[in-house]
């Protein structure tokens, strides 16, 4: 049996905010619907990946920011971190360990991301 992760919710506190921003790191937004007073979703999904996000308003009991160590991963780390710069993301200087390559960023309420090149880019790590 497959079981696949299709969505994780990410906890904010402005919508239209958190939109724009995973916008601008390259994520395409798939749905944008507000069904009632009380409930908006927006899923977004990052370039090539079977997994998306949704932020909106009531679809989580987390407090906004709370989200820590979501990772995705690239082929070339380097590449990454010259797109999300040139994007405007403020993105870590790159972080060389013996399992990968890292950048790291965050949300604008603080929800922390982990960019991987899962092949270190040095033999030392």
């Amino acid at each position: 049996m497959d079981i696949k992760l299709e969505l994780v919710a990410v906890p904010v506190s402005d919508v239209d905010r958190a939109k724009a921003f995973y916008e601008q790191v390259g994520f395409r937004t798939d749905h944008d619907h507000t069904v009632s007073d009380d409930v908006r979703f927006v899923q977004l999904t990052p370039p090539g990946s079977a997994c998306s996000i949704a932020v909106g308003k009531g679809l989580t009991g987390m407090a906004p920011g709370s989200l820590d160590n979501m990772q995705v991963v690239v082929a070339d780390i380097e590449a990454a971190h010259a797109d999300l710069t040139a994007r405007g993301i403020d993105v870590t200087p790159i972080d060389d360990q013996p399992w990968g390559s890292f950048v790291y960023f965050a949300d604008p309420d603080g929800n922390r991301w982990a960019v991987q090149q899962t092949t270190p880019r040095t033999p030392a790590g």
